[in-house]
């Protein structure tokens, strides 16, 4: 009996030990944020994000529904709270004139911080009056990354919409451990530099579950990235999921470990796309696996472009120093918008090397597609159409 006692009393003790803590909330309103898309409420931001950062448990900032005109901010680490949820039931809103946001590098910027979650919300970057001005040539500024994450750990993002970034969308740099889920990035066709999610510099990321629609790269893969796993991700219209543009830099580090399934492509002018510049560099591309996809009408379904030169403007007409090595294309179907469904355009004085096509069949036009090599080595196994290639 007086052991059952003492047990009881540890119990109790512990669940009320636990119980202290228990989350703390920070509502932006609390803080003077105003829910009419009107007022400023960055400084409300700002001060719900100090009181956070500042607490030693874990902490919830919450913004209830309605819309919240930002400028740009920066929320810095390093944070006594070992865990800071944000979560969103409204709309994080840019200003109207695009020049306030356009001289920043990010719109809502993180630097340093561990363990944040993004729940929920819409942000929403008023990109289309920046992107016509770029449309026009005029003199305009580069404009803002909607999300930037730079040398964090342990982040998540769930449900999160992006709509009409003023660039890209979402930036991963320099980061570790971040997850990405049930995400819906939205912007025009046509709109310039809208990546969906860029990543680079970072290992052990996950992107699941996710739509995008933009006017680039659905998703970008930078130098440094290491350990990527995408999967389940619907793009369209965009440019595709695109490793590169690589040798920028003759030192780069490289991209390994990356795979891809699962995914939809609709209307896009990519499927698969590693691409580089033709100039030396000491990067590379090692095990990648593109498993798993259907093409709706895309113009380059899988294509390796070792000259990459957008718009044919100061081509550097010299060798990719990239070496890419140990590619997998496994279960891809459906149709090309152009005769050519696979392009493999590679570095002469670095082929591409063990590029393996496996279960693969692209028509186009309800005929029979081409494909076309250059300085690759690789091989096909079971049906691959079309053939003729490695």
């Amino acid at each position: 009996m007086a052991r059952l006692i003492i047990f009881s009393f540890f119990v109790s003790l512990g669940l009320h030990i636990n119980s202290s803590f228990a989350t703390t909330n920070f509502n932006v309103l609390s803080y003077g944020a105003k829910p009419n898309g009107a007022t400023y409420s960055t400084k409300a931001f700002l001060d719900a994000w100090a009181a956070a950062c500042g607490s030693t448990g874990s902490t919830m900032i919450y913004v209830p529904k309605g819309r919240y005109l930002l400028g740009s901010m920066v929320f810095k680490g390093a944070c006594k709270s070992p865990d800071i949820t944000i979560r969103i039931d409204g709309t994080l809103v840019a200003p109207g004139d695009y020049h306030i946001l356009g001289q920043a590098a990010n719109w809502l910027s993180f630097e340093g911080v561990v363990g944040i979650s993004i729940v929920g919300g819409a942000l929403d970057a008023k990109g289309s009056p920046l992107w016509a001005c770029k449309a026009k040539g005029s003199n305009c500024p580069n404009g803002a990354t909607t999300l930037s994450f730079t040398n964090s750990n342990n982040i998540k993002i769930n449900g999160l919409l992006s709509l009409n970034s003023q660039m890209f969308h979402i930036v991963i740099n320099g980061c570790q451990n971040v997850n990405v889920e049930g995400i819906k990035v939205i912007a025009a066709g046509d709109s310039p530099n809208t990546d969906g999610i860029h990543v680079q510099l970072s290992t052990n990321v996950v992107i699941m579950n996710s739509s995008i629609k933009t006017g680039d790269d659905c998703i970008s893969i930078g130098p440094g990235t290491k350990n990527l796993w995408i999967e389940g991700v619907k793009c369209g219209p965009g440019h595709g999921i695109s490793i590169g543009s690589l040798a920028k830099d003759m030192e780069e580090e490289g991209v390994q470990n990356v795979t891809v399934r699962r995914t939809i492509f609709a209307n896009t002018q990519n499927g698969f796309r590693i691409k580089s510049w033709a100039r030396p560099s000491n990067g590379f591309v090692e095990r990648v696996r593109f498993m798993g996809a259907i093409m709706h009408n895309v113009q380059n379904p899988i294509v390796i472009d070792q000259h990459y030169c957008p718009h044919n403007l100061n081509c550097p007409n010299k060798v990719s120093g990239v070496k890419i090595n140990d590619v997998i294309y496994q279960g891809i179907r459906g149709t090309s918008a152009t005769p050519v469904a696979i392009k493999f355009d590679c570095s002469s004085k670095n082929p591409c090397s063990t590029i393996r096509l496996q279960n693969v069949n692209l028509t186009y036009s309800n005929q029979a597609a081409q494909s076309s090599c250059a300085n690759v080595l690789g091989k096909t196994i079971g049906l691959v159409k079309p053939d003729g290639c490695l």
